[in-house]
């Protein structure tokens, strides 16, 4: 990877994800730049919508990421440093393009208007959007080669995407997007318009606590997997470190669902991960 694009990359990742950035700190120097590259690239698909003003915009851009992923870009392709930095760690880690290839695709529910379904189809978005960056950064960290990561990774992505989600819900509402399983919050009687509106009612109230009952069963179900993963590993999985913290903010703050949630200063989490990662050599 070239110093250039490796810089462009981490300086983006910087920019526009910092607590992933901020995650990457504790990982050793030789594999820190090719994760940043990885966490890069998504925060780009994950940014696709809010760039767009409709959906044949984004499916353009989410597009030219699978053709450059799937080599059928063209030249230009190495002149986004973003794409040069990731096509070179998965050529010389030989890292699978597959999984990715699926993040790609599954970030296309992200530019349409309709409600996630179910608990079943959130936690395949959430294995297929953020469990994967989980299993790739340990694969790094290995060297490129395979690992026995996938409870670590899979029960983290989940919880992350529902800790994440519940913090949006009213970012998301206000722009008339539900990412949250729709069936356990009609479950309880919420209707869509009510969520639109910012309504704070007793059933969103009692989805919302059973929403945060889900993500600290996975949350502790992640903690028992990282714990239980070689030491080098480890670090690769340094975002649980903050997600406690969060999810006990959101609920707390359930009345206030609608309302930015509170959140530390940035040299609260870089403390909180550093820690971690010295508790986890």
């Amino acid at each position: 990877m070239s110093a250039e694009s490796a810089a462009q990359a981490a300086d983006f990742l910087r920019t526009n994800d910092r607590e992933r950035y901020y995650a990457t700190l504790i990982l050793p120097e030789a594999q820190r730049a090719a994760v940043q590259a990885l966490f890069a690239f998504n925060a780009d698909i994950a940014m696709v919508r809010e760039r767009v003003s409709e959906p044949a915009p984004g499916e353009i851009r989410l597009q030219w990421w699978v053709d450059a992923l799937e080599g059928e870009g063209h030249g230009a392709v190495r002149l986004n440093p973003l794409a040069d930095a990731l096509l070179d760690i998965l050529t010389e880690l030989r890292l699978p393009k597959t999984p990715l290839v699926r993040l790609v695709e599954a970030r296309r529910f992200d530019l349409y208007q309709d409600p996630m379904p179910d608990l079943a189809t959130f936690e395949g978005y959430a294995g297929e959007t953020v469990s994967v960056l989980y299993q790739l950064a340990a694969m790094i960290l290995n060297g490129g080669a395979p690992v026995e990561a996938a409870d670590a990774a899979g029960h983290l992505g989940v919880a992350q995407a529902l800790v994440g989600h519940l913090r949006a819900f009213g970012y998301n509402a206000a722009r008339g997007r539900i990412f949250l399983p729709w069936s356990i919050l009609a479950a309880n009687g919420v209707r869509e318009e009510e969520i639109f509106v910012a309504t704070i009612s007793e059933g969103l109230l009692s989805a919302h606590q059973q929403i945060c009952d889900l993500a600290r069963v996975h949350l502790g179900k992640a903690v028992v997997a990282i714990a239980a993963l070689p030491p080098r590993l480890r670090p690769a999985f340094a975002a649980v470190a903050l997600l406690g913290g969060q999810l006990r903010r959101v609920e707390a703050g359930a009345e206030q669902a609608f309302a930015p949630p509170a959140d530390l200063a940035d040299w609260q989490k870089i403390a909180m991960l550093a820690w971690w990662g010295w508790r986890n050599r």
